[in-house]
C-alpha cells in the first residue's frame, strides 16, 4: 500500500506518516487517470517495432514531447523537429492531429474512485503536466473532470512539476489549506515537490493501493 507523507522536521530531512488526515484531492492525469504513452499512437502508424523504438526515442521523444507540458507553442516546437527530421514529417504532423489517442483509456479503478470520491462531496482537483493545446482537445471529452472544481495544467502556466511555483498557482486557486490536500501522481519527485509544500502525498502504482489510502483517511466508505 502506497503511504501518504507529510515533511518531517526540518533537522531530520527524512519523511514520516502525517497525523492530520486530506480532506480533498489532487490528481495527477497522465498514467494515473489515464494510460499515456507516445506507444499508444505511433504504434498504429510504424508496424516495425525496432523502427518504432527508435523514432520514440530519437524523433518525438518523451523529452521533446516535454517542452510542450512546460508551454513551448506547437508552431514553435513542430517546424523546429520537421527540419531536422524531413522524412518523418508526416509522423510529426501526427502526433500534432492525434495526440488524444496517446491517451487511450482510464487507468483501470481510477475513475471509479473519483466517482466514489464526488459522490461524498471531497474536493477534486487535477495539477498535470500537459500541452496547453492538447488540453484544449482532450478535456471536452473526457467527462471526469467535470467532477473537479479545478485544473491547473502546466502548458496553460508555463510552468511544470516539480517546480515549486505550479503548486502555488493550485494552493491559491482551490481554496483548501495546504495541509488538507492529498496528492496523487505517479512520479516521486512529483511528490517530493508536493510534501515540501505542506501536503499530503500518494506516489501512484494502482488503484487497489490508493483505494486502500483513501479509505484509511475516509475519505470514501
Amino acid at each position: 500500500m502506497g503511504q501518504v507523507y507529510c515533511k518531517a522536521p526540518a533537522t531530520t530531512g527524512a519523511f514520516c506518516l502525517s497525523e492530520a488526515g486530506p480532506t480533498a484531492v489532487v490528481f495527477d492525469v497522465g498514467n494515473v487517470l489515464f494510460q499515456w504513452n507516445l506507444r499508444f499512437l505511433f504504434s498504429k502508424l510504424i508496424a516495425d517495432p525496432a523502427e518504432l523504438e527508435w523514432f520514440v526515442t530519437h524523433v518525438v521523444t518523451e523529452e521533446w514531447h516535454f517542452q510542450s507540458d512546460a508551454g513551448r507553442p506547437l508552431a514553435e516546437m513542430v517546424p523546429e523537429l520537421k527540419s531536422a527530421f524531413p522524412a518523418h514529417g508526416a509522423l510529426i504532423d501526427a502526433y500534432v492531429e492525434r495526440f488524444n489517442e496517446t491517451l487511450p483509456a482510464a487507468v483501470p479503478g481510477t475513475h471509479g474512485l473519483v466517482e466514489r470520491l464526488a459522490s461524498r462531496g471531497v474536493p477534486l482537483f487535477a495539477l498535470s503536466n500537459f500541452g496547453a493545446e492538447f488540453w484544449a482537445k482532450f478535456r471536452p471529452e473526457q467527462a471526469i473532470f467535470d467532477h473537479f472544481g479545478l485544473c491547473v495544467i502546466s502548458g496553460q502556466e508555463r510552468c511544470a512539476k516539480p517546480d515549486p511555483a505550479i503548486y502555488a498557482t493550485l494552493d491559491q486557486r482551490c481554496g483548501v489549506p495546504a495541509g488538507q490536500l492529498l496528492f496523487v501522481d505517479d512520479r516521486a519527485d512529483n511528490i517530493a515537490a508536493a510534501v515540501a509544500r505542506g501536503w499530503h502525498g500518494h506516489l501512484f502504482t494502482h488503484a487497489e493501493a490508493l483505494e486502500a489510502e483513501l479509505l484509511i483517511h475516509g475519505l470514501i466508505a
